[in-house]
């Protein structure tokens, strides 16, 4: 195994309640309503993407960026408060970091927004961060992955990647990883190339190699 690469909403850290309140917050002041059916047509995907759909819901003649520093202010005042590792995750970076194995962190998510998150993970974790701001398609395309594995100079057939979204498995899967999945919002189902599991408690190193042929 040459890396384990972590998505971080959902994954890492717990904050797709974060950006539910956010965006509960921002479609309000559009004039619309928001409910966990929206947020679940959202979730891995773009930021651009999330922001046409709040305009395309509510029909608010609102400039786009307009509404993106909305959506940047409300996530960056509730981090500033403290964010939560999901159960597991700083177990697995202590268990990988003791076993010599490297490590990415690679999401969909702004640059301003991981750092934030960083700053109650450990930066130190990751050798490589790859955000929304370092590639020009974000997940579901192999982008952010293969963007990653070249950073690392690793063959991705040989990087596992912890993914909780459909859109990140498909990402990850069409860069050529395998995956162990646990599922967030979305439910995702077993299938090849990747591992569905309830918890990062449920996952160790040993998964994590056996997963690389």
């Amino acid at each position: 195994m040459d890396a384990v690469l972590f998505d971080m909403d959902g994954l890492l850290v717990d904050t797709e309640r974060v950006w539910f309140e956010v965006e509960c917050e921002v479609v309000t002041r559009l004039g619309g309503s928001w409910g966990p059916e929206h947020q679940e047509r959202l979730v891995g995907g773009s930021w651009e993407r999330s922001i046409a759909y709040m305009l395309e819901l509510t029909g608010a003649d609102v400039a786009p960026i307009v509404v993106g520093s909305w959506l940047m202010d409300g996530m960056e005042r509730r981090l500033a408060a403290g964010v939560a590792p999901m159960p597991g995750a700083v177990e697995l970076l202590r268990e990988l970091a003791d076993h010599g194995i490297r490590t990415g962190l690679v999401t969909s998510s702004l640059r301003a927004i991981a750092d934030a998150v960083l700053k109650f993970v450990g930066r130190e974790h990751f050798e490589v961060i790859v955000t929304a701001d370092d590639v020009t398609r974000t997940k579901p395309h192999p982008e952010p992955y293969l963007t990653a594995t070249r950073l690392l100079s690793a063959d991705p057939a040989r990087c596992v990647v912890l993914e909780d979204s459909p859109n990140g498995v498909a990402s990850a899967r069409a860069a050529g990883c395998p995956v162990v999945a646990v599922p967030s919002v979305l439910p995702i189902a077993q299938a090849a190339g990747r591992v569905v599991m309830p918890s990062l408690r449920h996952v160790d190193v040993e998964l994590l190699r056996s997963l690389v042929v």
